[in-house]
């Protein structure tokens, strides 16, 4: 399946009249052609066959970048250079906007096109009637043959191709294999979401390395789950495993996007106990369906794209107060999806928060037990996915994934539960209710219901590991795990958040995302400008642009775990404050109170404070920088003992020191 709406050799792009390039372009456009979209094709060939003049090559206009759900103008091969135009037809600036979208582009070729790995690549952005500017030709700090981006008018594009052309070594691209080459993307979950909502599947917008078990395969092997349910009239239960990043909540949305009909009894929906992961995933969905319309000639309003969107994600405790108003009706839904549903309340936190908000007395189910009762409610069939993150309760009250199994085993006898093979490691904490499974019937273990490997970080698959031996205080198999990583993942240490934060801007590239993420007990780094207890809107922070001072991209509003688990950053700086230090028998974990630290002693609140600083440290993407405060001697709050430990046992994993 061709990528591109058009493409030819360089040679006959230039003997075609407008009329039959146009004519292959308006065939293979996926919206209503619209005039300014006509005018501004006619514009890009007729500029191009003027500059083209002399050069041999290829040539493809609207080349697709599924990730991104966008589409390059026009990509030229030349020689040794792979040249991304992005044409701004009268225009007359340069916005940074218009030049982060090029440099978007250019990345995703270079990051995730196995065949433009090894060439040079030129971001060329063209402002039709901008003045003519003397071209400026460079790589990124990176040097990985990337180009900054070059802005040129009209008259300057002929020059500008010259002298990349001269500036570039290597080998001639091969057009053939080039056209041949695999697109493996690791999009971020909110360009996976965007994507898979406008109709792609998982297949398309994932890598497909023989490394990992291909989320395919999983999606699959619950599509499998679903018929069989379907067809024989029973209810199913699946627990999906897999380590942070791995693509559970991709997983997810992939099946909750092929059945959103809701005429449909496979009906079905993405649910969530994560608040700022709903809320943001809603709204990202929401804006792109407003440009996409917006492209197409149409006009729709923000309202009503994120009400139509609402069906399809939703906040799992919407779902229940949904299920709580009619106890007997079963819901639209026969297939529900729960993204960490290891975070669902037990007994105890939801019968509290039942009589305190909901003003229900005796309410005697835990979480998992009450929403499998709902979906019980249907007489013939239902399923329900659940997906588990190891080592990801955060919060008082979350019951693990023991807690799924044992409502299944103590209500719902007649439920089939198909489970992940590697549900038995340690970090899930469901050996005693696993116990209770060995004698049940229709229990079912199957291996591609567990992702092992990190799709998060698309430059070294090993960082989950390498956190978790961190924090486990394996030095040694930490030692050895980062050597296969920094070459590719960049981490690096320092006291000094200034120079963190300026590490960050010299890391990213075009709109790639970097923020601030610290655990919600760093109440000490307020010296730092670091608030905890400030509010900030995640939306903002996560989707809003380089200009806008409530995003990321500013550096002063920042994240807490609970603002992050299920996203990324592509570049993340974690802060790391007196709550949780090293020491030689293990962490020793604390919470601020009025003017002092306080020793934490429940086991469960020690291991929370673990987990957090677990979700913190696996964001990132492509590289970390961690920050360990000095302290104040003259500050009994920030004494620099609590932090010098720390910093010292991160210096001896390796990490850069900057």
């Amino acid at each position: 399946m061709k990528r591109e709406y058009y493409s030819d050799s360089i040679a006959n792009f230039k003997k075609s009249t407008t009329e039959e390039i146009l004519g292959r372009l308006a065939l293979n456009n996926d919206f209503t052609l619209i005039q300014t979209q006509r005018g501004a094709w006619v514009a890009e060939i007729n500029i191009l066959r003027k500059v083209l003049a002399t050069y041999n090559g290829s040539i493809y206009f609207e080349y697709s970048i599924p990730r991104m759900g966008r589409r390059i103008d026009v990509v030229l091969l030349i020689g040794k250079v792979i040249f991304v135009l992005e044409f701004k037809v009268g225009e007359c600036e340069f916005t940074s906007c218009a030049i982060d979208q090029v440099w978007d582009y250019a990345l995703d070729l270079k990051n995730f096109h196995d065949a433009s790995h090894n060439h040079y690549i030129a971001p060329i952005l063209i402002a039709t009637e901008a003045k003519s500017t003397i071209p400026f030709v460079t790589v990124t700090p990176q040097n990985d043959k990337l180009l900054f981006p070059i802005k040129s008018d009209t008259a300057q594009l002929g020059c500008v191709i010259d002298q990349v052309l001269n500036f570039a070594d290597g080998n001639e691209i091969d057009i053939d294999q080039w056209e041949n080459g695999r697109y493996c993307p690791t999009p971020t979950i909110i360009e996976a979401a965007i994507t898979l909502y406008n109709n792609h599947s998982v297949a398309e917008i994932t890598r497909h390395d023989a490394s990992a078990i291909n989320l395919s395969q999983t999606s699959e092997a619950i599509a499998e789950i679903i018929k069989s349910s379907r067809e024989h009239s029973h209810k199913s239960i699946c627990l999906v495993t897999g380590v942070p990043g791995a693509g559970k909540t991709l997983v997810g949305l992939d099946i909750a996007t092929k059945h959103i009909d809701s005429d449909d009894d496979l009906y079905s929906v993405y649910l969530s106990g994560n608040g700022p992961l709903v809320k943001i995933l809603c709204e990202a969905l929401a804006r792109d369906k407003v440009w996409r319309s917006a492209e197409a000639g149409e006009k729709i309003r923000i309202s009503t794209a994120r009400s139509d969107v609402k069906a399809f994600i939703q906040n799992v405790h919407h779902f229940r107060d949904d299920c709580l108003l009619n106890q007997k009706r079963p819901p639209v839904e026969h297939v529900a999806i729960f993204d960490e549903a290891q975070r669902a309340w037990n007994l105890e936190q939801t019968s509290a928060f039942m009589l305190r908000k909901k003003n229900t007395p005796d309410f005697n189910f835990s979480e998992p037990e009450f929403l499998i009762s709902c979906l019980n409610r249907h007489p013939d069939w239902a399923v329900i996915v659940c997906l588990v993150g190891g080592g990801q309760e955060i919060n008082t009250g979350e019951a693990g994934i023991g807690e799924w199994i044992d409502s299944i085993v103590r209500s719902f006898p007649d439920w089939h539960i198909y489970i992940s093979s590697r549900l038995t490691d340690s970090e899930y904490n469901a050996e005693k209710m696993l116990e209770k499974l060995k004698t049940r019937q229709g229990v079912t273990y199957q291996e591609e219901l567990h992702l092992a490997v990190s799709m998060r970080s698309f430059r070294a698959e090993h960082v989950s590991l390498l956190v978790k031996q961190v924090l486990d205080l394996d030095t040694d198999s930490a030692q050895q795990t980062y050597l296969k990583v920094k070459d590719k993942y960049p981490i690096v240490i320092t006291r000094d958040l200034g120079k963190a934060k300026q590490w960050l801007k010299s890391k990213a590239r075009g709109t790639e995302r970097y923020g601030i993420v610290v655990s919600s007990q760093a109440e000490r780094l307020k010296p730092h400008a670091i608030d905890v207890k400030s509010p900030m809107d995640p939306i903002h922070w996560f989707l809003d642009g380089k200009n806008d001072v409530r995003s990321s991209y500013y550096l002063e509003d920042v994240a807490t775990e609970f603002h992050v688990q299920g996203l990324e950053l592509d570049w993340a700086c974690v802060t790391w404050d007196a709550d949780f230090r090293y020491s030689v028998n293990g962490w020793s974990s604390f919470s601020f109170c009025g003017d002092r630290w306080n020793n934490i002693k429940k086991e469960e609140r020690k291991q929370y404070l673990k987990n957090a600083y677990r979700v913190l440290l696996t964001r990132a993407r492509q590289g970390m920088v961690i920050v360990v405060p000095e302290g104040d001697v003259d500050d009994h709050t920030r004494n620099p003992e609590f932090y010098d430990v720390t910093y010292a046992y991160l210096a001896e994993i390796g990490f850069t020191v900057i």
